[in-house]
């Protein structure tokens, strides 16, 4: 059997078994995202899995560049893929992308358990001054905040207290005007 066959009945099988699954992501028929973990379970990464030209009997394209994975240290990052090559190299010449999402699933917890994460402003910086430290000094221009007109201030000075928070009850009377019209409405 040839690369592409093997590659159209895995496809076909990966449509089936992740069907409604919302972890699963085909980004086109030889590309596929797996987000191991719930949405926001801190320890949650996603893992894209690439198939080239002649796999099954060559080794798939796993990457963990994924912009979900922005708070995961590169150190954990390069530990989860060197796990997963391990996996490949036992299962290379066969269907494997199932197998590796599953084998990522069952080893979550150790995969991460060195995770601290890392906050997102500081690897965003960390991958601007590594891919192009030219371009930092610019994202410095994008930071800045939206500015308010003097009556804009002066209204919201005028609805909030010296904390900036609204009044306790500040809505109430709406609440009690729908309240009223509700129950016109019911008889």
């Amino acid at each position: 059997m040839g690369a592409n066959e093997d590659q159209e009945m895995e496809l076909e099988a990966l449509r089936s078994i992740y069907e409604g699954d919302e972890s699963f992501r085909e980004l086109s028929p030889v590309s596929f995202q797996y987000r191991i973990g719930e949405n926001g379970d801190p320890k949650a990464f996603l893992i894209e899995i690439s198939w080239t030209e002649t796999y099954p009997q060559t080794p798939p394209i796993i990457s963990m560049n994924a912009f979900f994975n922005n708070t995961i240290s590169s150190d954990v990052k390069q530990s989860i893929l060197a796990k997963l090559q391990e996996a490949v190299e036992v299962h290379l010449g066969t269907a494997m992308t199932y197998t590796l999402f599953e084998y990522a699933k069952d080893h979550k917890d150790q995969f991460m358990e060195n995770h601290h994460p890392v906050h997102s402003a500081t690897s965003i910086s960390n991958i601007i001054s590594v891919e192009t430290p030219s371009t930092a000094p610019s994202s410095k221009k994008k930071d800045k905040k939206e500015q308010l007109s003097k009556a804009q201030k002066r209204k919201l000075a005028d609805k909030t207290d010296h904390k900036g928070e609204l009044p306790r009850g500040w809505n109430w009377v709406d609440v009690v005007k729908l309240s009223k019209t509700g129950s016109k409405d019911d008889e």
